[in-house]
């Protein structure tokens, strides 16, 4: 069984006991989250689309704690001025395991 969930502006398809990376917000580890926002449930009957959500379903999931994407460097240079600039950014993430799909 698998669900496709909305989450800050993105869509994850999402089944029991995967680890998935959404956008930073505060939560404590062990936290329980409940996404509301399910556009999409299968399982091997067949699979139930929302008009735009599947009323009744929800997935929830425990949070694992956060974490930090790739770094990524930008290095602005001008030429024949002595001007150089270096930026690092880390985007922040919040890890969380699916525990369950409800239809």
């Amino acid at each position: 069984m698998y669900a496709i969930i909305e989450e800050s502006g993105q869509q994850f398809r999402v089944e029991e006991g995967q680890v998935l990376q959404i956008d930073h917000r505060k939560a404590e580890p062990g936290a329980k989250l409940t996404f509301e926002r399910v556009l999409l449930v299968a399982d091997e009957k067949g699979a139930r689309v929302g008009r735009p959500l599947v009323k009744g379903a929800k997935v929830t999931a425990e949070v694992v704690g956060p974490s930090q994407g790739p770094k990524l460097e930008a290095v602005q240079v001008r030429r024949r001025k002595s001007s150089r600039r270096h930026i690092g950014h880390r985007q922040p993430y919040l890890t969380v395991r699916v525990t369950g799909i409800k239809e």
